[in-house]
């Protein structure tokens, strides 16, 4: 079992520091490296909490496929320990220039490219510790996949962005990596490429990436050596430098420099092609839509809306709401849990929505 060097267990510090937040009623502002402060209201606080000091493999056994790690450990570190054992995690989290935390990781949910195929970041997540709204440090969840009993208090803090407590461990399932991979580009239009990926999608390829910019279909296949050859004989195309995907993955690629806002449209799997207004890039095999747009928020809501999705502001702006507005009833639930596990409204208030 491998433990980190590195590793500073500043558990205490937390636990007190929410303690006398909540003596005094000073609401907190949960900040690990800040790679995805741009993501989100602002926070209403002027109290700070940081998780970087409290780092470290916790426990590590390749042969589990289960890796537990401190919240303010960065996920490079993290990515390079699995790369050692020649695992991963398969939902792709961006590391955002190697500044990202893996609390901060968890607590946002995103996911990259090979999210689709892979499973969501909540997918992964075994079990957490966390500094609860009543000053408790408590575990959730376990170790294992089949720990499913009650309520998963572990998978809800994945895109909770903090609201609901201070996250200090967390156990993900990781994988092996695949035994063989091979990227590729092909020119086409994007109608095209979408009759192509639903062809691709039923004849179960062993896609893992699949990205539409500059008039060109980006694809990524994983498996089995056999696998693997077979399809890269059926899409043909040129050789694709691998580091596209993890360029998409922290947006690093030129279409994110377009100085407009940047939204991303969720939308349901095969969702047909809509006019946007702006730039656009396919990701995720057209299920996730990268915008880079003037055009108002109302205008852009009402476009994912009526494709049966959501649209999130991924640009600061003063005015607006970054996250797509909840249906009541949605909304109602989430005050509720809200105020179960954060009965004193501490942690990140409206960093997701007001009164939140």
């Amino acid at each position: 079992m491998r433990r980190d060097s590195m590793s500073i267990d500043d558990s205490a510090r937390l636990v007190e520091e929410v303690q006398d937040a909540i003596a005094r009623k000073e609401p907190l502002f949960i900040r690990g490296a800040s790679s995805k402060a741009f993501l989100g209201r602002p926070v209403a606080a002027t109290r700070e909490i940081d998780t970087r000091s409290h780092r470290g493999i916790v426990s590590y056994d390749p042969s589990e496929l289960v890796i537990t790690a401190r919240a303010g450990t960065p996920l490079a570190e993290l990515n390079a320990v699995l790369a050692d054992a020649n695992q991963m995690l398969p939902c792709e989290l961006p590391t955002y220039g190697g500044q990202a935390t893996v609390g901060g990781a968890v607590a946002s949910g995103l996911a990259g490219p090979r999210r689709p195929w892979s499973g969501s970041v909540r997918d992964f997540v075994l079990g957490c510790r966390v500094v609860t709204g009543e000053g408790k440090h408590l575990r959730f969840g376990g170790q294992v996949m089949k720990n499913v009993a009650g309520f998963d208090v572990s998978r809800v803090m994945s895109g909770s962005f903090g609201c609901l407590g201070v996250v200090t461990e967390v156990s993900l399932k990781v994988l092996p990596k695949p035994r063989a991979s091979a990227s590729l580009v092909i020119a086409m239009q994007a109608s095209d490429a979408m009759e192509e990926l639903l062809a691709w999608r039923r004849a179960a390829l062993p896609l893992s990436g699949a990205c539409f910019i500059d008039g060109a279909l980006h694809v990524r296949l994983e498996g089995g050596a056999g696998s693997v050859r077979a399809a890269v004989d059926r899409i043909g195309g040129d050789a694709l430098d691998v580091r596209f995907w993890d360029d998409l993955r922290d947006q690093r690629l030129a279409f994110f420099h377009d100085p407009r806002p940047l939204w991303r449209l969720s939308l349901p799997n095969a969702a047909p092609l809509v006019e946007l207004p702006g730039a656009v890039l396919l990701d995720w095999a057209g299920a996730q839509r990268w915008l880079k747009s003037d055009a108002s928020e109302a205008d852009i809501r009402a476009i994912a809306t009526a494709a049966g999705g959501h649209a999130t502001r991924f640009t600061p702006r003063g005015d607006g709401e970054p996250f797509h507005p909840l249906p009541a009833p949605l909304m109602h639930l989430h005050r509720q849990l809200k105020t179960r596990l954060d009965p004193h409204g501490i942690f990140n208030p409206g960093r997701m929505y007001a009164d939140y």
